[in-house]
């Protein structure tokens, strides 16, 4: 039997990756040319077409489907068994970790995050963007990210997910505002206008159907993509802000003139997970940084994770 060109699967990878020959032809050094032959070479030794014009878009056929993920763990294992001892040292890593994350993630852990990048892979970069939906898992799944850190989602069977930690929502107010006069109640609750956190434009979750379910409606009046931005418009209002637990008590420990109540309502807590390819599971410098968001995660306030409450500040 005739050994096959395994030069041949990492074109076929790359070609994958990029869906088009010219993508695939930059990665690789080549001509168009030169990429267009190699694909036609793949195409005979698999005995299918592989990639089909549908417009001016290449997409794979279902045999290429099929065998994308085979491909991609033999490339990854390939990779690592030529690769000089020297990577395992992560001072001399160069690597870009494209890392979407949600805000309650981001807002508590990035800085610690990039200090201990800082000490460990000197020469590495961080990049956070924030989550896209269902784009998300088509980002995953292309290698377009290195790593998903979100609340749970539905991904493929194939994905890596790790629990990182659980929180739920409290309710935060500047110093002095009027709801801390008497006892909060749900009524209290819709007495006052509230402001929402969402990149995507929405105003309604969890807390207006427990609200909804004893007969009553808050108002939301104001809706900002970022948590920093929910904050400072606290300081001159008596708006309410609805916020994770971890990232209300960061805000806190970093000196705003905030206080902190618990919401009078039960609301289910939310599971944030890392999720990652399979062709990383092995990858040295991949490990570390899955690692060390888990160790990051596991630092923090037991409570966090039990579901005990903390002192209030």
């Amino acid at each position: 039997m005739e050994h096959p060109d395994l030069n041949l699967l990492l074109a076929l990878d790359v070609l994958l990756e990029e869906g088009s020959v010219v993508g695939a032809a930059r990665r690789m050094n080549l001509s168009t040319a030169a990429m267009s032959r190699t694909l036609g070479r793949i195409r005979e030794a698999m005995g299918d077409p592989m990639f089909v014009l549908a417009g001016r878009k290449l997409v794979p056929t279902p045999r290429a489907l099929a065998i994308r993920e085979q491909v991609r763990v033999a490339v990854e294992h390939a990779t690592r068994a030529f690769a000089p001892a020297a990577e395992s040292d992560l001072k001399t890593v160069e690597r870009r970790f494209n890392v979407r994350a949600n805000d309650a993630f981001f807002g508590i852990y990035a800085g610690r995050l990039l200090e201990a990048m800082a000490h460990a892979m000197p020469r590495s970069v961080l990049r956070f963007s924030p989550e896209e939906d269902n784009a998300d898992v088509d980002a995953l799944r292309s290698g377009r990210i290195d790593l998903l850190i979100s609340a749970s989602l539905k991904l493929g069977p194939e994905i890596r997910v790790q629990p990182l930690f659980t929180t739920t929502f409290v309710g935060i107010a500047r110093e002095g505002h009027p709801i801390f006069q008497e006892a909060i109640t749900p009524q209290q609750l819709t007495r006052w206008s509230h402001v929402v956190i969402s990149r995507r434009g929405k105003s309604s979750g969890p807390i207006d159907a427990a609200l909804q379910a004893q007969g009553l409606q808050r108002h939301v009046a104001l809706i900002v993509p970022t948590p920093s931005a929910a904050l400072f418009t606290l300081h001159d209002s008596d708006l309410l802000l609805p916020m994770p637990e971890q990232l209300a008590r960061s805000a806190h420990a970093a000196g705003l003139r905030i206080r902190i109540f618990e919401l009078p309502m039960t609301l289910d807590t939310v599971q944030l997970t890392q999720a990652w390819q399979p062709r990383f599971q092995t990858d040295v410098a991949h490990q570390w940084l899955r690692r060390t968001i888990l160790e990051l995660c596991r630092q923090d306030t037991p409570a966090a994770n039990t579901g005990r409450r903390p002192p209030r500040p």
